[in-house]
């Protein structure tokens, strides 16, 4: 195992609160590696005066400065940032795989890099959106009158975000938040706060980001998030976690009517069409299922396969799961790392043994790998024989657990995909274009992807149907989220 960085409880020990990197009120809480259950270091605990003093210092910057209305300043403060966490980007990366977990490779993309960079293309909208936006003339109760719209910005962005991307959402909420003219309070999951605290130390020692512009308050303690939802001060709040948690936000959150964006759970369906390369699709099922030991949630749970080819579904997919062991994240090789904790793995192994008393088979894995003694490790498991009734199959397990159902035909698969509380992404396996253009506009999710096509960017809005969520994340929707529409009407010119 590599040697761990930050066992010193002074490297990232600070919250960010106007502009100041300041302790904790409650002292430090500790921060384990899931890989190996040890303790790495130590992380700023914040309370609910904290979270005060920090929902002030956004408001105050919010309320009395030209950031809002500064689109140049803001765009370079953004691409300093960006700037900033590249010459970082090495001691992110150990801080990444040590506190979440994530597959040394993912680093490179989705979990480190890749959000990296997305902050420029927020830069550039900052300069290149059309802040002024004109209607033109008309005359309403025979007035002769010139309309046009502004855009501006909510005001204070409380941000709560997860574990298992945490740089992939954190950026994906500051970026454009920042970008569109707001002020930010970030409230990261408990589990990886040390993500979050080095950003926040570069912001305030190496960006000229104003302070209370963005504002974090680590914590081990859930609840000082809600404040986020229920204080007045804040504008908009933008979740990023289960529905149940989610749920709760927006009941908070509906007390002073604030703006609500939330992007939630997801049992998203792989369909396999009867023309389809079935052992590619499989293979390609499973190495999905287990990216970062599954704990996505746009990742493909449920894998939809022809019913006369189901019994070989099965053993191709099998075969594709037992070729990868859950292992050291730090090692280029691995795709499945740890759990995040033991009460997720605790979570997932009761899905498992659910699976079983449901009538199911677990073809493949069900239980810890035997080669570590360590670690909240699971390995990748396949459940069989069951339909999409069952339990496993319609709830967020959020582990290395896919599910393999069949289905008779292109309407039936579309009728599974949707048979479900949540509709945030999906993937579509086939050959003939139109067919595989039909069960496309059938399934309802805000993203889809075809024969292995990628839909993540920074250009690309990214959310969900029904349970999954209310709004999108990235793409100009994302920008816009954090908007407000004003209009303006004035005489006609002459």
């Amino acid at each position: 195992m590599a040697l761990r960085p930050m066992n010193s409880p002074t490297d990232s020990s600070s919250l960010l609160i106007d502009g100041k990197l300041v302790p904790g009120s409650e002292g430090t809480f500790e921060v384990l590696d899931p890989a190996t259950e040890e303790i790495l270091g130590y992380a700023a605990d914040g309370t609910g005066a904290d979270m005060d003093a920090a929902i002030a210092a956004a408001r105050l910057a919010f309320d009395t400065t030209d950031w809002s209305r500064d689109h140049a300043f803001r765009a370079r403060c953004l691409r300093q940032l960006r700037d900033a966490l590249r010459g970082h980007i090495e001691e992110l990366r150990e801080i990444t795989i040590a506190e979440v977990g994530a597959p040394r490779f993912l680093t490179s993309a989705a979990h480190l890099e890749g959000p990296i960079d997305d902050l420029l293309w927020f830069a550039d909208l900052a300069e290149k959106y059309e802040w002024k936006q004109d209607l033109g003339n008309a005359s309403p109760m025979g007035i002769p009158t010139h309309r046009y719209l502004l855009k501006e910005a909510v005001g204070v962005v409380g941000a709560i975000t997860p574990w298992n991307f945490p740089h992939q959402i954190n950026f994906a909420k500051i970026g454009p938040a920042l970008a569109a003219g707001n002020t930010v309070v970030l409230k990261p999951a408990p589990d990886t706060p040390w993500c979050a605290a080095l950003v926040g130390r570069i912001v305030a020692e190496e960006t000229d980001i104003p302070p209370g512009v963005l504002n974090i308050v680590t914590s081990s303690d859930h609840s000082v998030g809600e404040q986020l939802a229920t204080d007045p001060r804040v504008d908009l709040v933008s979740f990023t976690g289960s529905t149940a948690t989610g749920k709760s936000v927006m009941r908070a959150a509906s007390d002073s009517l604030k703006k609500v964006f939330l992007e939630l759970g997801g049992k998203s369906a792989f369909v396999v069409l009867d023309d389809a390369d079935l052992k590619g699709a499989c293979s390609m099922a499973a190495f999905t299922v287990c990216t970062h030991a599954g704990q996505g949630c746009a990742i493909t749970t449920r894998l939809l396969v022809p019913r006369d080819r189901y019994d070989e579904a099965v053993e191709l997919t099998a075969k594709a799961l037992r070729g990868i062991r859950p292992g050291d994240p730090n090692e280029p090789g691995t795709i499945c790392g740890p759990l995040i904790s033991a009460r997720q793995r605790d979570r997932v192994e009761g899905y498992l043994k659910l699976a079983v008393e449901e009538g199911g088979t677990i073809v493949v894995g069900g239980g810890r790998p035997a080669e570590h003694d360590k670690g909240f490790f699971v390995e990748p498991t396949l459940i069989a024989g069951l339909d999409n009734k069952a339990r496993v199959a319609q709830e967020e397990i959020f582990g290395p657990v896919l599910v393999i159902l069949p289905h008779d035909g292109d309407d039936d698969a579309v009728r599974i995909a949707n048979d479900s509380p949540y509709g945030l992404s999906g993937s579509v396996f086939g050959t003939d274009p139109d067919r595989i253009a039909h069960v496309v506009a059938g399934i309802r999710t805000g993203t889809l992807g075809v024969n292995g096509g990628i839909w993540y960017a920074a250009d690309a809005p990214f959310g969900g149907y029904k349970q999954s969520g209310i709004g999108r994340e990235m793409g100009v929707a994302g920008f816009e989220e954090y908007l407000e529409t004003k209009l303006v009407a004035e005489p006609a010119a002459s």
